[in-house]
């Protein structure tokens, strides 16, 4: 376990995120076979083909998304919870869509019982984004999707901004940061990640 928490990331200042890294316990979202790695600087299994993303990754994504204490945020990829939660701390209101029902049940039970009241949940095709709850001010996705699904660019509110990995399911796939601007969207490559498939479909129990 390190001993310092959050880890010391240079590029990452944005000190609100920092604080809320600080603050969410990370191993209340781990599986209790993998609680003893928490703190480590690495993604681990939460079942079901999933995993809950290396910490500096949720710190560089939610950097990256800027998120104000009265914006609305849309989450695709509940998972554990743990980004949800991160948002939770960032956000007035934050409403996530998970595929698999148990991930989506399980987090939503984590997140109540610390006491967050501004977290929604849905289980739905993350393509489809949360139509009757949007526009919403930014737009977080945690897994990787093909192309940017047109649907949750329609849901984002002017200048509103969403931060989504893009690429070929199981390898290495780019991070972008999508502005929406007017009639059209201007992108910016962060870099590149690993994350699991946005699968489109049918929810899974």
């Amino acid at each position: 376990m390190s001993e310092a928490w959050p880890p010391f990331w240079p590029d990452i200042h944005d000190q609100r995120v920092l604080d809320a890294i600080a603050v969410v316990p990370r191993e209340a979202f781990v599986p209790p076979e993998y609680r003893r790695w928490a703190h480590a600087d690495e993604p681990l299994p939460i079942g079901s083909g999933q995993t809950i993303s290396q910490p500096y990754v949720v710190a560089l994504m939610t950097q990256a998304l800027a998120v104000a204490p009265n914006q609305r945020v849309l989450e695709i990829g509940t998972g554990s919870g743990y980004q949800t939660a991160i948002l939770a701390e960032l956000a007035r209101e934050v409403y996530s869509v998970e595929r698999i029902a148990w991930l989506a049940r399980l987090a939503e039970e984590r997140l109540d019982d610390l006491g967050y009241r501004n977290a929604h949940f849905r289980v739905g095709d993350g393509h489809l984004g949360w139509p009757e709850q949007a526009p919403f001010d930014r737009i977080m996705v945690t897994a990787a999707a093909a192309i940017i699904p047109p649907a949750l660019i329609d849901q984002l509110a002017a200048n509103g901004q969403i931060v989504i990995p893009v690429g070929q399911p199981y390898g290495v796939q780019d991070l972008y940061l999508v502005w929406k601007q007017d009639d059209h969207a201007v992108e910016r490559n962060l870099g590149a990640v690993r994350f699991v498939p946005l699968l489109p479909g049918q929810p899974e129990t």
